[in-house]
Order: C-alpha cells, then structure tokens, then sequence
C-alpha cells in the first residue's frame, strides 16, 4: 500500500438563472443561437485572447457544439456540448463539459426558453453545475454566461 496522501477531489453544486429581454422576436433570437455562422459573431472568446477559437456546432438534438481557444501561451479552454432538447423559437437544453489544458473543471446543464414579450423576447437561462476540484465556480460562470448573454444583445440590436 502506498504511503501517499490520496489526492483531494470535491464537487460543488450551483444552478443560477439569467433573464434579459431583447426588443426582438424569439425567432431572431433562437436563430442567433441555431445558425454557426451568427452564433460565431456574439459567443466569442475575449478580445485579449490572440489565438483564434476553433467552433464547430452541429445544431440538432445529439449534435454536438465545441469552441477551443484561449489566452496566447496558454491555457487551452474548451467547451464541448451536446444538445438535448430543442424547440424551435422557444426551448434549448444542452448539456456541457469544460476543461482547462485537458482537465475537466465542470459539467452543466443549460437551458434556455424564449419567451415572447410585447414585440420582444424575455430570454430565461437556468444553468445547473457540478464544479469540480476547485477549478471553477458557479459565481464564476454567471458571470462568464451575463458576459455572453450582453454580446448576443449587442449583436441583435447591431444586425
């Protein structure tokens, strides 16, 4: 038997919801989600990051969606989803890992429900994780998903 302190793992647990309302209908909405080459214009990795994300999305229910990238230097993020439910312009559910130079910091399950709102669209996200070994939180996360929930509507109203 090995003499060595087993190394510690831990797991904290976290859901937290989003809304925003875009002066948009769903349909422009989901789109934005639906279509690679509009996501690609809104879910983007930092502007201080140098080298350029790898994307690919397969948007269908079993298909897949990964975006690779990072700080130049290093480290690598990626994220590799799997979306579970789709209802066009009104419902997404993916489920999804994270993981920094390979190891895996969180797994989570993200849905996202459209609402009509006058001529607009209440956006609703619930977000459920599991974050793992202290790699991430899920403070860190909402923060991370208002950040991106802001350039999708940057982008609805610019386009």
């Amino acid at each position: 038997m090995n003499a060595k302190t087993p190394a510690k793992h831990s797991v904290t647990h976290n859901t937290f919801t989003i809304e925003r309302v875009y002066a948009v209908a769903p349909a422009k909405v989901f789109a934005a989600f639906a279509d690679p080459k509009l996501k690609g214009q809104w879910f983007q990795a930092p502007k201080e990051w140098n080298n350029p994300d790898v994307q690919t999305m397969d948007f269908r229910v079993g298909g897949k969606e990964t975006s690779v990238g990072g700080p130049k230097g290093g480290p690598v993020i990626a994220y590799a989803a799997t979306f579970q439910d789709i209802v066009v312009n009104e419902r997404i559910v993916t489920t999804y890992d994270m993981t920094i130079d390979k190891k895996r910091i969180s797994v989570s399950l993200s849905t996202v429900e459209l609402n009509p709102e006058g001529q607009g669209t209440r956006l609703v996200l619930t977000e459920q994780g599991a974050y793992l070994d202290g790699s991430d939180t899920g403070a860190q996360r909402k923060e991370g998903t208002e950040g991106l929930l802001d350039a999708l509507g940057t982008f609805l109203t610019s386009n």
